[in-house]
């Protein structure tokens, strides 16, 4: 992700990301970083052409300013990165949108239709070649917006906007932090639109998990941030989506074919399997502030991920 601090915003400082996670791999790893830099107001058609040259390079992630966890960087005006976003579609590289407004009288359940309304349609019209990524969509609007326009237009999908609508944010009428995350979960009328689109077998959209790693103090404190942890059981909760859908033979195509196909990179030949058993996720020691606590921790899940 390039909302770290300080944010990636240079190929030299993704080139110096990607060598502190290679240097991490266990011995033997095939894992292949695919980095991103963060777009900003001062982004400029030189910076887009050195990302595109160094081959390290793949996206570049347009946040608004405010939008999400560290993106205070972020955009905050789209026509001051139009130089940098005519770059990007000559050289070919793909824009990643955090597709919400940030203004404050907007509803924030309504963040994400209103960007679509005001700033996407815009780029989607003035940049026609640009290959665009909707980010982690939650709407019906935005799964019909990227169903309707070309064939330069995708979006990502999470576990938690398949698998939960709002209420989950409030069961049991407490609070439950891990499950706020931005954009924030919708209407359950929405999330039966996202796994219609996901299960579609309509290749412009594909996984994208979002997944954000924060240490639980930074989740379930008076002011505690936005992010679900999803990485541990992303497949598993896809799965129960899918299979819920009666779709289970079009999740591979969602999880592994369709995403490489569109930034045109080689699919991955490695696997994994699935297995349909039940297995209860593990929650984190409740004395340990600094642990990581995975969405649907301590619930029963019906898939598991194995080694193939």
């Amino acid at each position: 992700m390039p909302n770290l601090k300080p944010p990636v915003t240079t190929t030299a400082a993704a080139r110096a990301y990607r060598e502190r996670i290679v240097a991490a791999l266990p011995e033997g790893s095939r894992f292949e970083p695919l980095m991103t830099l963060y777009l900003t107001d001062q982004t400029t058609a030189d910076d887009v052409a050195r990302a595109r040259s160094s081959g390290i390079v793949h996206a570049i992630n347009y946040y608004p300013a405010g939008a999400a966890t560290h993106s205070a960087a972020g955009v905050t005006d789209l026509a001051r990165t139009y130089p940098a976003l005519a770059a990007m579609e000559r050289h070919g590289l793909v824009l990643s949108l955090h597709g919400e407004v940030t203004d404050p009288d907007v509803d924030i359940f309504d963040r994400e239709r209103i960007f679509i309304d005001r700033h996407l349609t815009q780029i989607v019209r003035d940049f026609p070649a640009l290959r665009v990524v909707l980010e982690h969509i939650t709407t019906t609007e935005a799964a019909g917006f990227v169903r309707d326009a070309s064939a330069h237009v995708a979006a990502t999908i999470t576990p938690q906007h398949l698998c939960y609508s709002r209420n989950a944010i409030f069961a049991g009428n407490f609070l439950r932090p891990h499950y706020f995350c931005l954009p924030v979960l919708k209407r359950e009328t929405h999330r039966r639109a996202l796994v219609s689109a996901a299960t579609s077998g309509n290749r412009k959209f594909f996984l994208g998990t979002d997944s954000a790693p924060h240490a639980k103090d930074a989740k379930e404190g008076a002011c505690g941030c936005s992010g679900s942890y999803t990485a541990p059981t992303a497949l598993e909760l896809y799965a129960e989506a899918f299979e819920d859908a009666g779709a289970l033979d079009r999740l591979e195509t969602f999880a592994s074919v369709s995403g490489p196909a569109f930034y045109g990179l080689p699919r991955n030949d490695d696997r994994v399997a699935l297995v349909r058993e039940a297995w209860t996720l593990a929650e984190p020691d409740p004395q340990d502030s600094d642990a990581v606590v995975p969405l649907s921790a301590g619930q029963t899940l019906r898939w598991r991920v194995v080694d193939n």
